[in-house]
């Protein structure tokens, strides 16, 4: 399976590594927009071909699967280049800008007949899919709610983030909303269903910024703060709040409600634990197994990785459908909620799916 990828800097924190453990899996060329970046990451791994032209690399190598780890406005026009070159595609969220470039996304890959994933790793978590299994088991009832905050002060000092960050700009499909929310509303549709109802909003809290290494004074246009509700078509509520303006970082905490027990799960320890109806919890956390393989990054979303794209290969080499990775349908559907906060926050007003 011969790989090209665009994007070299979460190339480095997690795919590269991440291929190294995929039977197989060859990567033959990078992209980013700085040469020298590319390079970096070619000679640390090993990739023989460094590019900062992503379409010049696509047009000079054959190859079976493109992974594009770039700003969100570059991921349809890279996504359908690969497709265009015969290539299965790999793509980080959020998915697109809006929903319509999403479905563009979409329609392209089932025309060309490619595997399709977007790079929801939290699916391969193993504390995560024992939530699941969890619910789909019935061993917490009735899902009646579900809460999640994800509370951080990485961007609350206005001299945090270089001007021009990508991040930080609406134009380049930047924010909390896509960044995390992205992740948290398929986790939600993979645990508990549709989304029926949405509310919320993805505001600015500090628009006027300066940059850290030179204090030039830059106005920052994608959201720093974004909340949602959403009511899924089961009938459970789901409230989301997340901000990177805090003075202090508490972390990633989920708290899941059923009518016969309740599951939390907090990112600072990673620990899951269970309590059944009248009882007191326990502890039922999970270890991923690819976490002790040799030359990873920590952290869930390095380690995860790695399931993700055995899933895709096998996918790929069998010539079937992904077995439990997100597609472009499930990022189709994301992308259509995360529209709905924009909408409602703009509008004041619950959105109908």
């Amino acid at each position: 399976m011969k790989v090209a990828i665009i994007g070299a800097s979460f190339a480095q924190a997690a795919y590269l590594p991440a291929l190294k453990h995929v039977d197989g899996a060859e990567v033959v060329a990078i992209a980013s927009g700085r040469l020298t970046s590319a390079q970096a990451a070619a000679d640390k791994f090993g990739v023989p071909h460094a590019y900062d032209d992503w379409q010049a690399m696509l047009d000079r190598h054959p190859v079976d699967l493109v992974c594009i780890a770039t700003p969100t406005v570059l991921h349809a026009p890279q996504t359908l280049k690969a497709l265009t070159k015969g290539a299965h595609v790999l793509c980080e969220k959020p998915t697109a800008m809006n929903a319509a470039e999403a479905q563009t996304m979409l329609d392209a890959a089932i025309t060309a007949n490619r595997v399709h994933m977007i790079d929801h790793e939290l699916r391969f978590n193993p504390n995560r899919a024992r939530i699941a299994a969890m619910i789909a088991e019935g061993d917490l009832g009735d899902i009646r709610h579900v809460n999640i905050a994800n509370i951080g002060n990485s961007w609350a000092n206005p001299a945090s983030r270089p001007k021009g960050d990508w991040w930080s700009l609406a134009d380049q499909g930047g924010g909390r909303l896509g960044a995390n929310g992205s992740h948290q509303v398929d986790m939600l549709r993979w645990w508990l269903g549709e989304v029926a109802w949405v509310t919320g909003a993805a505001p600015v809290i500090i628009p006027d910024r300066s940059d850290k290494a030179t204090g030039a004074a830059w106005i920052a246009t994608a959201d720093d703060l974004a909340w949602m509700g959403l009511e899924m078509q089961s009938g459970a509520l789901a409230q989301v709040f997340m901000s990177g303006v805090a003075a202090h970082n508490v972390g990633n905490l989920t708290q899941v409600f059923g009518s016969k027990g309740t599951v939390t799960l907090d990112n600072a320890d990673e620990k899951l634990w269970f309590a059944k109806a009248g009882q007191g919890f326990e502890d039922i956390t999970e270890a991923d197994p690819n976490a002790a393989l040799p030359g990873l990054n920590p952290g869930i979303w390095n380690v995860s990785v790695v399931a993700v794209i055995r899933d895709l290969a096998a996918a790929i080499r069998e010539g079937r459908p992904l077995a439990r990775g997100a597609t472009f349908v499930d990022g189709l559907a994301n992308q259509k909620v995360l529209d709905a906060v924009r909408l409602s926050g703009t509008e004041r007003r619950w959105v109908r799916l």
